[in-house]
């Protein structure tokens, strides 16, 4: 599945030939740069790195710094690995925007805004636990009855309880391409995607 690396910008809304309002997502996607090819006889597989995102040389790992030399490239910021590219790619290539269409259908991976530890009714949509009678007056967002009692004598694994939320690895499928911007690098894409204002996503074709 080939792709990009891109940049989340914000929202905004486009309208439709019949007026209807149309949320959608701005993501800078692009240009990235080609740091290594992966081939079955070398690596076991195929795939194609790219990089995205410039960065300073002195925040960058040493380990890393070999890959941008190889690559004749400035040191980047993101790296992420795409299978799928058709045509046959060189290091040093820069992947453009030119890419995508409008009117195709991608998916974008983006990692979820953090929340923190959060109960049970924010985190799962809990109701809590009756309403505010007969001396319930601390059990509004309740999570109630966890299991049974001297058999298992434990909490069942996956049972929905407070904890962290947020901060994951989420993937929106087939999100419609509403707009291109070859100049300024950016596509509009129909929906919402995960992640705060400036995180990185990969979009896959």
């Amino acid at each position: 599945m080939s792709g990009i690396i891109g940049r989340k910008v914000g929202m905004t809304s486009v309208f439709d030939s019949n007026g209807k309002q149309i949320p959608c997502t701005v993501i800078e996607a692009g240009p990235c740069v080609v740091t290594q090819v992966k081939t079955t006889e070398k690596d076991g597989y195929r795939a194609v790195q790219l990089a995205y995102g410039d960065r300073k040389e002195k925040n960058t790992p040493a380990a890393q710094k070999g890959i941008f030399t190889k690559a004749n490239t400035t040191p980047k910021t993101k790296l992420a690995e795409f299978k799928g590219f058709e045509e046959e790619l060189t290091l040093g290539q820069s992947i453009e925007i030119g890419l995508f269409e409008v009117g195709e259908f991608v998916d974008v991976v983006g990692t979820s805004k953090g929340k923190g530890f959060q109960g049970v009714v924010k985190r799962h949509g809990f109701s809590g636990v009756g309403m505010q009678t007969h001396g319930q007056h601390n059990r509004l967002r309740a999570p109630g009855s966890l299991g049974a009692s001297s058999d298992p004598s434990r909490v069942f694994k996956g049972m929905r309880m407070a904890g962290r939320m947020g901060g994951v690895r989420v993937k929106k499928t087939n999100l419609e391409i509403l707009k291109v911007f070859k100049e300024e690098n950016l596509l509009v894409v129909k929906g919402s995607i995960p992640g705060h204002k400036g995180s990185f996503l990969l979009i896959e074709k």
